[in-house]
């Protein structure tokens, strides 16, 4: 079996093995998440969890029913409804009569939803510097382009929590 070198081969150092790689890159991810929400709970956002960023990314600005949400999560609409009930519970989201149909409901964030996430945006600007500053603006940028080349387009989803959940 030949040795992988880091560096396209040029023999300078012993590769990782591929098994790392997504390992490392969920390590990455995990510390960001981990450290947002730690902060979020500093800043009045104790109960925030992972799964409840998402939706609420997935509810967005204009609304969305529960079949919609539930399809933006990879979830079920039942799945989907529970995490409402949670949001809304939390004072995060509220069920509304749907202007277009009066069948269904919207879920729509509330002023306190939008500040969780105006405030998550805020933290992971923060965050990012500070990978900046540990490994070089340049290399952040860099890996950042990396990540877009490597990655399709599509792969840009709010269903990781669906995805994860198996």
């Amino acid at each position: 079996m030949t040795e992988r070198t880091k560096g396209g081969g040029r023999g300078d150092t012993p590769d990782a093995p591929g098994y790392e790689l997504p390992l490392l890159l969920f390590a990455g991810f995990r510390s960001l998440i981990d450290q947002l929400h730690t902060e979020l709970a500093r800043q009045g956002h104790p109960d925030v969890r992972p799964v409840h960023g998402f939706a609420m990314q997935a509810i967005g600005r204009d609304g969305a029913t529960a079949v919609t949400l539930g399809r933006r999560l990879g979830v079920s609409k039942q799945a989907a409804g529970k995490t409402v009930d949670r949001l809304e519970a939390l004072g995060y989201a509220v069920r509304t009569d749907d202007p277009t149909d009066a069948r269904r409901k919207l879920i729509r964030l509330t002023p306190h939803g939008f500040d969780a996430l105006a405030r998550s945006a805020a933290i992971f600007d923060r965050l990012r510097d500070e990978w900046s500053e540990t490994l070089g603006r340049d290399r952040v940028q860099a890996m950042e382009s990396d990540l877009r080349a490597v990655t399709p387009p599509q792969a840009f989803r709010l269903d990781a929590a669906g995805w994860l959940g198996g």
